[in-house]
């Protein structure tokens, strides 16, 4: 086996792990106790026990709950899909929306949106409500399959290729999009609109379930890549002559980072930046191997997205910004500090 794959895990990994996972659980407490009707840490224990009066509640397992919930399990997929990304690409500028699934998504959304409520109007509300998410997962999935159709030539895949193919696919999938909001009227332009800047505000203990259960099956499957995306870090002949089936790392990598951000994307839309943002800041606290990277990511990007969501409810209440807007506040700065250090380095 390669020495670098035996190296052990730098000091202090264990602890920042754990706090990693403290910061998560302070972030979701906070979550719950914080907005428009502030409650103590008492009543939200109370709430979620099922003792406490009926208002704090309502307001605790109907409304935060489910959205603390949501946005652990969004934060961690994005997280899991670009620290897989990163190792398969060798590219650390690379992000989830980078190769179109997030673009796919917010096609289907948006193609829902305009044509679902004509093709639905007699169907139960039920099926109704899952038009949307089902077609921008719909749409991701689709947008990943056809990056990778694109990438493969004489069976294998390019990763300069890949980033062309989803590059173009972006392009593509904006201007379909585009298309679909000059068709729009007004109610279908705003739904389109306040969509494609990512909201946790839809959600629900349904879509909290669903998301959750999908980026746990993703992250279970790219977990155990984590030897072989080590492997792919010392190029992809290297990865081959020791045994790798690197063509089948990549394809189960890029299946794997699909659902996870088809997922997401499906119930709180498009949400920037957190697929770059959190495996850089889990890298800097314990190192590059993904048997820690991977989980420390996912924690990362569960914070942060906690976090962000926090943020744009405490700003003005009862008003709030989408959250996708406060990724990329966060996020645009990180990646341009991240190319012009490339660009020092390489200089």
């Amino acid at each position: 086996m390669p020495a670098p794959l035996l190296r052990a895990a730098p000091p202090g990994t264990a602890l920042a792990l754990i706090g990693f996972g403290l910061a998560v659980l302070g972030l979701a407490v906070a979550g719950m106790v914080f907005g428009p009707v502030p409650l103590g840490p008492g009543e939200v224990v109370a709430a979620l026990l099922g003792e406490a009066d009926p208002r704090a509640e309502a307001i605790v397992t109907t409304i935060r709950a489910p959205r603390v919930a949501l946005a652990a399990a969004v934060g961690a997929g994005l997280a899991l899909s670009g620290t897989a990304l990163q190792g398969i690409l060798r590219n650390p500028l690379a992000d989830p929306g980078l190769i179109g699934v997030s673009a796919g998504g917010a096609l289907g959304a948006a193609a829902a949106i305009v044509f679902g409520g004509a093709m639905l109007a007699a169907a139960a509300p039920e099926l109704r409500f899952w038009t949307t998410p089902a077609a921008a997962f719909l749409g991701a999935a689709a947008a990943t399959a056809l990056v990778f159709a694109l990438a493969r030539r004489g069976g294998a895949t390019q990763a300069a290729t890949l980033i062309l193919a989803g590059v173009a696919v972006n392009a593509i999938a904006g201007a379909a999009v585009g298309l679909m909001i000059y068709m729009s009227d007004d109610q279908q332009l705003r739904d389109i609109t306040f969509w494609t800047m990512g909201g946790l505000g839809g959600a629900s203990w349904r879509a909290a379930a669903l998301a959750s259960l999908c980026i746990a099956a993703a992250a279970a499957g790219l977990l155990r890549l984590a030897l072989a995306l080590d492997l792919l870090q010392l190029g992809e002949r290297a990865a081959w002559h020791s045994g790798l089936e690197v063509e089948r790392v990549k394809r189960a990598a890029g299946l794997w980072s699909a659902l996870a951000v088809g997922a997401g994307v499906a119930v709180a839309g498009p949400i920037g930046f957190i697929g770059l943002v959190a495996p850089h800041i889990a890298r800097l606290c314990v190192g590059p191997a993904h048997r820690t990277l991977a989980p420390a990511a996912a924690l990362v990007g569960a914070a942060l997205l906690l976090g962000a969501d926090l943020g744009v409810r405490m700003i003005a209440p009862p008003a709030e910004p989408p959250v996708g807007l406060a990724t990329s506040l966060i996020g645009g700065p990180f990646f341009l500090w991240l190319l012009l250090a490339r660009m020092h380095r390489d200089a």
